[in-house]
C-alpha cells in the first residue's frame, strides 16, 4: 500500500477535524453543567504549507502586543508560512466580543483568550473544543503547577480549586498573573506592610505627610472584573468567602459578617484614602497614578506594571535605576488570611475556526508550552504557569515584580468558575462601584449582591458546584 499523496492526507485530517466537531456540537445546553464541546483530534492533523494567519481575539493591555510580536518572531523560525494575529477590544467589550461571535457559530479568531470564569460558558455552549484527549498526547502536565493547569483550562472545576486529572481540559495556560502591591520606597520606607490594617495605616499617614499624594490607589470601575476583583480580594483577607459553592449558595455567604467587614474596611477606611474622581480607576488610571507620583501603595495586575519602569512613562526617574530607586514591589498583605487574586488567562480553540486553522492552533499551543519557549516567553514580558520557567532565572530576572507571582501562586483564589458567571460579575461590579462611589450604604450594596446572585443562581437547572 502506497502513502497517501498529502492533498489526500489533508483532506482526510480536516475531515475527521470536522467529523468530531459536528458531531459533538449539538445545541451544547447541558442542564448538569456537563461538559459537551467537540473534541479536538489527539494528535496534530497535517498542516498546511499555504500561508495562513493565526489569528486571537483578547482585549487591549500590554501581553496582547507582546504576544503578537514575540509569536512573529519565535513562531515563525518553525512555521514560516504562519503569522500570528492578537485582536484586540476595549477590556469592558471583550467577553461579548468573543460570545457574541460564538452566538452565531462564526468566529473571525481561531484562538479566544478567555478568562478563567469563561470556560463554563464556553464549554456548556459547545463553543470551544475539548482539548483533553490532544493534551495527553502533547502535554507534560507534570511540568505545571496543577492549580494553574486546571485554572486555565479545567471544566468544571473542583471546589478545592485543584487540578482532577479525572476532568476534562479545555485550554492551556497563556498567561499567569496576579496583584502586587506597589509602593514607594521613599515616602513608606524600604519595608512593606504585611498586614491588610497595617497597609491602610501606613497609606493614611502618607498621605497626610505627602500633599497631592493619595494613599491608596486600586480598581473601582463598574466595567470588566475591576470592581469585583478589588473587593473579592479584601473579602479574602478578612476571612470571606464568595459562595458555598457544593451548595449553590450566596446569599447568607457573601454578606455574613466577615463580608461586611470586609466591604466595611473598602468603603469606610481605603476609599477616603483614594484620590477625587478615582470611582472609575481601572488598570491604565492606577498605572497612570503611580507613574506620576500621585499614589503611596497601589494595587495593579502585575502583567500590566512593565510601562511603569519606562522612564518616558514616569516622572519618577529619567532612567529605569532611578525609578527603582523609588517604587517597591511586595507580595499583598495579609489578614485573617493570605489570599490573592488569581489573574491570567488561557488559550482556548473556537469550534467554529476552519479546519487548517485549528490545526495550527493545536500546532502552535503544543510549541508555546514547551520548556524552553516558556523560558523565552517569560523573558520578553510573560508570565508562565510551568513551575520551571516560574522558577527560573529567565523569568526572575525579567522584572522586578515577576518573584511576586512565584511567591503567590501558592495563595491564589478564584472565583465563580461557572455559566453564569458573566451575569454575577456585572451584578458585583455594579454594586461594588455604587458603594464606592457613595451611591449605596456598603451593607445595602452587598446585600444587593447576594440576593441578586442568587436570583441568577436559583434561576439556573445547572446543579452542583464548580467554583471556588
Amino acid at each position: 500500500m502506497s502513502a497517501p499523496g498529502r492533498k489526500v492526507r489533508l483532506a482526510t485530517a480536516a475531515m475527521l477535524l470536522v467529523a468530531t466537531t459536528v458531531t459533538a456540537c449539538g445545541d451544547g445546553k447541558d442542564d448538569d453543567g456537563k461538559a459537551s464541546a467537540p473534541k479536538a483530534p489527539a494528535t496534530i492533523p497535517e498542516l498546511t504549507k499555504d500561508p495562513l494567519t493565526l489569528s486571537f481575539v483578547w482585549f487591549d493591555w500590554p501581553p496582547a502586543q507582546a504576544l503578537e510580536a514575540f509569536a512573529n518572531a519565535e513562531y515563525k523560525k518553525e512555521r514560516p508560512n504562519a503569522t500570528i494575529k492578537v485582536n484586540t477590544v476595549p477590556n469592558a467589550n471583550w467577553h461579548d466580543a468573543m460570545f457574541t461571535q460564538f452566538a452565531a457559530r462564526k468566529t473571525d479568531f481561531d484562538i479566544a483568550i478567555l478568562d478563567s470564569q469563561h470556560i463554563g460558558e464556553a464549554v456548556t455552549n459547545g463553543n470551544i473544543l475539548d482539548l483533553t484527549d490532544f493534551v495527553k498526547n502533547n502535554i507534560d502536565v507534570a511540568a505545571y503547577n496543577p492549580y494553574l493547569l486546571a485554572a486555565y483550562g479545567q471544566f468544571p472545576q473542583a471546589e478545592t480549586g485543584k487540578r482532577d486529572e479525572n476532568a476534562s481540559l479545555y485550554g492551556l495556560p497563556l498567561l499567569g498573573d496576579t496583584w502586587t502591591m506597589i509602593y514607594r520606597k521613599d515616602l513608606i520606607g524600604d519595608k512593606p506592610p504585611q498586614t491588610w490594617d497595617e497597609m491602610i495605616s501606613v497609606a493614611e499617614t502618607c498621605q497626610a505627610d505627602n500633599p497631592g499624594v493619595s494613599g491608596l490607589a486600586f480598581h473601582q470601575a463598574n466595567g470588566s472584573d475591576a470592581a469585583a476583583v478589588t473587593y473579592n480580594t479584601v473579602n479574602g483577607v478578612y476571612g470571606g468567602n464568595l459562595w458555598d459553592p457544593k451548595n449553590r449558595k450566596i446569599e447568607g455567604v457573601l454578606n455574613d459578617a466577615a463580608g461586611q467587614e470586609a466591604m466595611d474596611v473598602l468603603v469606610n477606611k481605603m476609599k477616603p484614602l483614594t484620590a477625587k474622581g478615582s470611582g472609575n480607576w481601572f488598570i491604565d488610571e492606577v498605572n497612570a497614578a503611580v507613574a506620576q507620583g500621585k499614589a503611596c501603595i497601589a494595587f495593579n495586575w502585575i502583567a500590566a506594571s512593565g510601562g511603569l519602569l519606562d522612564p518616558k512613562q514616569s516622572t519618577l526617574g529619567t532612567t529605569r535605576e532611578q525609578i527603582l530607586d523609588k517604587l517597591g514591589f511586595a507580595t499583598l498583605p495579609s489578614q485573617k488570611t493570605n489570599l490573592v487574586p488569581l489573574g491570567g488567562m488561557g488559550m482556548h480553540v473556537s469550534a467554529y475556526s476552519a479546519t487548517a486553522n485549528q490545526a495550527e492552533a493545536l500546532n502552535f499551543m503544543k510549541w508555546f508550552e514547551r520548556a524552553d519557549i516558556q523560558k523565552k516567553w517569560a523573558a520578553a514580558g510573560g508570565v508562565p504557569s510551568r513551575t520551571d520557567a516560574l522558577e527560573s532565572p529567565e523569568f526572575l530576572n525579567a522584572g522586578p515584580f515577576n518573584q511576586v507571582y512565584t511567591d503567590s501562586v501558592p495563595r491564589m483564589r478564584d472565583m465563580w468558575n461557572v455559566p453564569e458567571y458573566a451575569r454575577l460579575v456585572d451584578i458585583e461590579n455594579t454594586n461594588v462601584n455604587a458603594a464606592l462611589n457613595g451611591a449605596k450604604k456598603p451593607k445595602d450594596a452587598l446585600d444587593d449582591i447576594a440576593k441578586e446572585q442568587q436570583g441568577v443562581l436559583d434561576s439556573s437547572s445547572r446543579k452542583g458546584g464548580g467554583g471556588l
